[in-house]
C-alpha cells in the first residue's frame, strides 16, 4: 500500500482516481490494482439537519434557503444517478433498468392501446357533450365541447406524428423524424390556444351584453349527468396514460387533466348559473379560455426551447463527461463536451485528445465505439466524435479565424 502511494510512475489518471482498498470475501484488507477510471460511489449526499428553532422570524429568514438548498441536492441528486447510470453501463453492458427487445415490444403495444383508447374516447366524449350543449345552451359547456373537439384534432395530429416518426425514410430524413413529434405539438397548442381566445371573446360579449339564455330544466338535467359522466371517464383516462414514459402518451395525459379540471369548472359554472347567477356561466367560459390559453402557451415555448438547439442540463453535461473519461485509458484529455436539444432528446459534440503515436485504427475504433456509446443513453439521439492529438488544436483553429 505504502508502495503504491509513494511510486510516482503511475499516471496522474490512476494516482487521481483510483480506490485504494478493496475487501477480500474472507473480511481481511487487500490493495487494489489500480484503476484509470473514475469511481464514484463512495461519494453520497450528506444529510441535512434543519435547525430545531421556531419562530415566525425565523421560519421567515430561512424559507428561501432552504429552497435554494432544496433545489442544489435535488440537482446534485440527479448528477450521481447519472453517475451510478454509467458505472452499470460500464460493468453490464446495459443501462439499469434496460428492458428487453421481447418487453419492448410489450410496452409499443400498450402505448399504442393508450392512443387508440384516448383517440376512441374522445370521439365518444365529444358527441356527448356536443349533445349536452345543444341542449343546455350552456357557453361554459360548450367551451367544454370546443375543447374537446381540440383533443380529437390534436389526437390526430399526435397520431401522426407517431406514425410517421415509425416509418424512416433515410434517403429524404437522414437524421430521422423525431423532430415532427414536438413539431405537431406546438401545432396543436396553437390552435387550442386560438380557439381559447374565440371562447374568451364570445363570453366577454355575452355578459357585456347581458344577453341572459333561456334554460329548460329537463335539458339541464341531461347537461349535468352527462358533463359528470364525462369527467369521470377522464380522470380515468389521465391515470391510465401516467403510467407510460412515452411523450406521446404523456400528451394525451396531460390533455386528460386538462379535461378533468375544464369540464369540472364548464359543470359547476353551469350548475351555479341555474341556481343564482346567470352570469356564472359566461364567466365559467372565460376561466376555462384562460386557463387553456395559458397552459398550451407554456406547452409551445417548451417545445420551442427544444427545436432551437437550447444547451442541455448541467447534470447531463456531467454524465455524458463522466461516460466520457471513464470510456479509454489512452484518452489523455477532453477537449469539448456539448449537448443541445434537437427535438426530444439531444445532440452530443465531443473532442478528446489522444496521444500523438496511437495508430490511426486504434484511434478510429475509440472515437467510433465512443460514439455508439453515447447514443446508447437514452436522452442522446445523436454523438459526434472528434479525435484531436493536441489539446490546443481547437484554440489555435479559432484564434486563426
Amino acid at each position: 500500500m505504502e508502495d503504491y502511494l509513494g511510486n510516482e510512475s503511475f499516471d496522474y489518471r490512476t494516482e487521481f482516481l483510483s480506490p485504494a482498498l478493496s475487501k477480500l470475501q474472507n473480511g481481511t484488507m487487500e490493495a487494489r490494482q489500480p484503476s484509470w477510471r473514475i469511481n464514484m460511489d463512495r461519494y453520497h449526499l450528506p444529510e441535512r439537519n434543519m435547525n430545531s428553532h421556531f419562530g415566525f422570524g425565523f421560519l421567515v429568514k430561512t424559507l428561501r434557503r432552504e429552497r435554494r438548498l432544496t433545489k442544489y441536492y435535488n440537482r446534485q441528486e440527479r448528477v450521481l444517478q447519472g453517475y451510478q447510470e454509467v458505472d452499470s453501463f460500464t460493468e453490464l453492458g446495459a443501462l439499469p433498468n434496460s428492458l428487453t427487445e421481447e418487453e419492448t415490444k410489450k410496452l409499443d403495444k400498450g402505448v399504442r392501446a393508450a392512443i387508440y383508447a384516448s383517440n376512441v374516447c374522445n370521439m365518444l366524449l365529444f358527441v356527448a357533450k356536443l349533445f349536452a350543449s345543444i341542449e343546455s345552451r350552456s357557453l361554459a359547456v360548450i367551451a367544454s365541447t370546443l375543447d374537446s373537439l381540440l383533443d380529437i384534432l390534436s389526437g390526430f395530429i399526435l397520431w401522426f406524428t407517431s406514425y410517421a416518426m415509425n416509418k424512416p425514410n433515410l434517403q429524404q430524413y437522414p437524421i430521422g423524424k423525431n423532430r415532427m413529434q414536438p413539431v405537431g405539438i406546438v401545432v396543436f397548442a396553437t390552435v387550442m390556444a386560438t380557439l381559447g381566445l374565440q371562447i374568451l371573446f364570445e363570453s366577454a360579449r355575452q355578459i357585456i351584453t347581458k344577453a341572459e339564455p333561456d334554460r329548460n330544466e329537463e335539458k339541464e338535467r341531461w347537461m349535468v349527468g352527462i358533463m359528470i359522466g364525462v369527467t369521470v371517464v377522464k380522470v380515468v383516462l389521465t391515470y391510465y396514460c401516467r403510467r407510460f414514459k412515452n411523450e406521446i402518451v404523456r400528451a394525451y395525459a396531460q390533455d386528460h387533466f386538462f379535461d378533468v379540471i375544464t369540464n369540472s369548472v364548464g359543470l359547476a359554472s353551469a350548475v351555479l348559473a341555474i341556481k343564482f347567477f346567470w352570469w356564472l356561466d359566461p364567466l365559467g367560459a372565460i376561466l376555462i379560455a384562460v386557463y387553456t390559453m395559458s397552459n398550451w402557451a407554456r406547452t409551445v415555448m417548451d417545445n420551442v426551447w427544444s427545436l432551437i438547439g437550447r444547451t442541455a442540463p448541467a447534470e447531463h453535461v456531467a454524465k455524458v463527461t463522466y461516460m466520457i473519461w471513464n470510456h479509454d485509458e489512452r484518452i489523455e484529455n477532453i477537449n469539448t463536451v456539448r449537448a443541445y436539444s434537437f427535438g426530444s432528446n439531444y445532440f452530443v459534440e465531443v473532442d478528446i485528445v489522444l496521444p500523438e503515436q496511437t495508430p490511426l485504427p486504434l484511434a478510429h475504433d475509440i472515437g467510433e465505439s465512443l460514439q455508439l456509446k453515447l447514443e446508447k443513453l437514452p436522452e442522446i439521439e445523436r454523438a459526434f466524435v472528434h479525435v484531436d492529438l493536441h489539446a490546443d488544436h481547437i484554440k489555435l483553429s479559432h484564434n486563426q479565424n
